[in-house]
């Protein structure tokens, strides 16, 4: 499907908080011009799991012209619980309970979006796009209530399964384990404006957006990722994917001593040696390179707010022949939220963790008809899960989950992880307090 340049006066917040109330939306989001492309789709359907794995293994097509990455294609979702079947080694005889039901993949056949280059301000139209254009309208705010915050672990619990990894570390089981719990409240009301309000605060440069309806069920990720899973270039072949570990709240000092850490050093150089490995499964041989082994970023928009991350860069040229499917078995779950080695992690990961993850530290992005892909690491993600409240297809009543984890490596101090865990929470309960300044909203304490 080709994407033809339209004239819209408008960036791709205020189209999103222009969306009609009756439409789906799926979404990319470029927060910044570095990531460069956002992309606002109406779904025509959801995508059988048979669909979508026929499309998924058909080997990826070469690119050609100049128009935006994306052309039409699917966005979706996979849980992280995804990689249990992608890795079968790495399931667990007692996995952590499913309390959620979030299915492990969610895909959208999305024929017709409107798609943005930050780069150079052109919108551009995929399949009926021009008549999204014309749809758009102002729309009232809708109210947001959020409950209190609980995590699925207690800080004494949490406490203690550090310390169990720190022991598997010193027993050489694993070099690292990425160890989260899961903060939940109730949520009524509009799943965009909380998408948006993330947006507004964290400025995402990987985020996206997802609702659906499955059967009498209501789900949305308002996903606010800083982090890139994935990106594929049909043209060059490249496979690129840029891992984040290290984070500093965004204080005096904070990024000097991020970057003087020999502990958050160590935890990306692991990462970045195990997803090396990963590229090599579906790269050429001997093209798999680390083109910025640690790189400074700052993350999110008013100072105080945000968070200072460090970063690496490792890309393959993919194999000819190779599928969509085939990148994802050699790489999914991401290795920044599993730890390393990978699959002794994940096993240890579901000891420790009591409840599923579902799509936090799964990912969220698309597979263009073009052969673009792009997807993020699903952090900093709200996954809200209810019933319809209402005429608007982004209304849920229900529960919010937002995910929250740290790297475990031999030198971590079991209180400072947690206290990292919990600032990474600030995108949330910021975004809450900017809805609660706006509108007649709850926000937690």
């Amino acid at each position: 499907m080709s994407a033809r340049p339209i004239t819209l006066d408008a960036s791709p917040a205020s189209a999103a908080a222009s969306w009609p109330a009756a439409m789906p939306l799926a979404a990319w989001w470029a927060g910044d011009a570095q990531a460069r492309w956002s992309i606002l789709a109406r779904p025509s359907r959801l995508a059988s799991a048979a669909e979508a794995r026929d499309r998924l293994a058909r080997p990826l097509p070469a690119s050609s012209g100049d128009g935006p990455p994306f052309t039409g294609g699917l966005l979706g979702a996979l849980s992280y619980d995804a990689g249990r079947t992608l890795e079968p080694i790495a399931q667990s005889p007692d996995p952590p309970r499913d309390d959620r039901r979030w299915p492990d993949h969610l895909w959208l056949h999305c024929p017709d979006a409107l798609v943005h280059d930050a780069a150079t301000g052109q919108w551009w139209s995929v399949g009926d796009g021009a008549s999204l254009a014309l749809a758009l309208a102002p729309r009232p705010a809708t109210p947001v209530h959020v409950g209190p915050l609980r995590s699925s672990m207690s800080r004494t619990a949490y406490l203690a399964a550090v310390h169990r990894v720190l022991e598997y570390i010193r027993a050489g089981d694993v070099y690292q384990v990425n160890l989260a719990h899961c903060l939940t409240a109730p949520f009524r009301g509009s799943a965009r404006a909380l998408w948006l309000a993330l947006g507004d605060v964290a400025r995402p440069r990987f985020g996206a957006y997802l609702e659906a309806d499955l059967g009498p069920r209501r789900l949305a990720l308002a996903s606010a990722s800083p982090e890139l899973f994935l990106h594929f270039d049909p043209a060059s072949r490249r496979l690129a994917t840029r891992p984040m570990k290290g984070t500093r709240p965004d204080t005096p000092g904070a990024d000097a001593d991020l970057l003087a850490s020999p502990k958050d050093r160590a935890e990306l150089a692991m990462i970045v040696d195990l997803l090396r490995n990963d590229l090599g499964r579906a790269c050429d041989l001997g093209s798999v390179r680390v083109d910025d082994p640690r790189r400074l970023e700052y993350h999110g928009g008013d100072r105080g707010r945000a968070l200072w991350q460090t970063t690496a860069l490792v890309s393959g040229r993919v194999r000819d022949g190779a599928s969509a499917l085939d990148l994802l078995a050699a790489t999914f779950p991401g290795g920044s939220i599993t730890g390393a080695p990978k699959i002794r992690a994940m096993q240890i990961i579901d000891e420790l963790e009591p409840v599923r993850r579902g799509p936090y530290c799964g990912a969220v992005g698309y597979f263009s008809d073009s052969g673009h892909a792009a997807f993020n690491i699903a952090i900093r993600t709200a996954a809200i899960a209810g019933q319809p409240d209402g005429d608007a297809r982004d209304a849920i009543r229900g529960q919010l989950d937002w995910g929250v984890g740290a790297g475990i490596v031999a030198e971590s101090d079991p209180a400072a992880e947690w206290d990292e865990t919990l600032a990474k929470s600030g995108v949330l309960r910021a975004a809450l307090a900017a809805l609660a300044r706006h509108a007649d909203t709850e926000c937690p304490a």
